[in-house]
């Protein structure tokens, strides 16, 4: 289905040596390593005491072509909050795809070959220009819950994205979603590359930080009967923070 998708985004085929990844995780203090089969490496690293992980190899999704870096990180987030921050381009294009396949097509249920980020697009309620608004001429943003995702991009946050905008090309893909307790950022990484790797690094690590200090602040809310949708933010619906999110590459 996003095989229109994936031509689109492509930059030909990826490889590259990671030594340069290697060398900033080094001086960074984290752990590095190669994966078994040869193709990418991965970083562990804490935010204090919060555990994140960077991956670089093979993408794991058809929105983009070749290689991929992935930094993500489990948090203290409730299961039934679902965020996602994607770039324009790659926002217009799945709608387009998801336009033709079901409706044109008359089909009543999503593909299992879409990626579940890309469903949301079609299930939760999108952030308008005014909330974005720098950044509404490049990304897009869904969310199952509006108000958090309205705080969340009124952050430092908006600014660490805003850095992006004259050194990321339009139609490189990007998406950092939240999903089941975990921040997960997606991009396209051709070859190892120190000064893109420094960049969504830095947009991660705001993204992270903020998620986890709304996530303090919104519990607090429910606990004091403050927040209008307290039921979301429950201590049984949240998932454990700071642990690694797992010894393989994510998926």
């Amino acid at each position: 289905m996003l095989n229109s998708l994936r031509r689109m985004f492509s930059r030909g085929p990826a490889a590259g040596d990671p030594s340069v990844l290697q060398a900033w995780a080094q001086q960074r203090g984290c752990e590095f390593r190669r994966v078994r089969d040869g193709e990418g490496c991965v970083i562990d690293g804490r935010q204090g005491t919060q555990a994140w992980r960077i991956e670089w190899g093979p993408s794991q999704r058809d929105y983009i072509d070749g290689f991929e870096l992935r930094l993500l990180a489990e948090l203290d987030l409730p299961k039934s909050l679902q965020a996602m921050v994607l770039n324009r381009q790659l926002m217009d294009a799945t709608e387009k795809a998801v336009y033709e396949q079901f409706v044109d097509d008359v089909k009543t249920r999503m593909d299992t070959e879409v990626p579940p980020e890309m469903r949301w697009l079609v299930t939760y309620a999108r952030l308008g220009a005014q909330d974005l608004g720098r950044l509404s001429g490049r990304y897009g943003a869904v969310c199952s819950l509006l108000p958090w995702l309205q705080q969340w991009l009124a952050s430092p946050l908006n600014d660490a994205l805003a850095a992006t905008l004259d050194q990321v090309p339009l139609e490189q893909p990007v998406v950092i979603a939240i999903s089941r307790g975990r921040l997960v950022l997606r991009t396209a990484m051709r070859k190892p590359d120190l000064d893109a790797l420094v960049l969504w690094h830095s947009v991660f690590e705001h993204a992270l930080r903020e998620a986890r200090r709304l996530g303090t602040d919104w519990r607090e809310a429910a606990v004091a009967g403050q927040n209008t949708l307290p039921s979301a933010w429950q201590q049984s619906e949240l998932v454990p923070a700071g642990q690694p999110p797992g010894d393989e590459p994510t998926r």
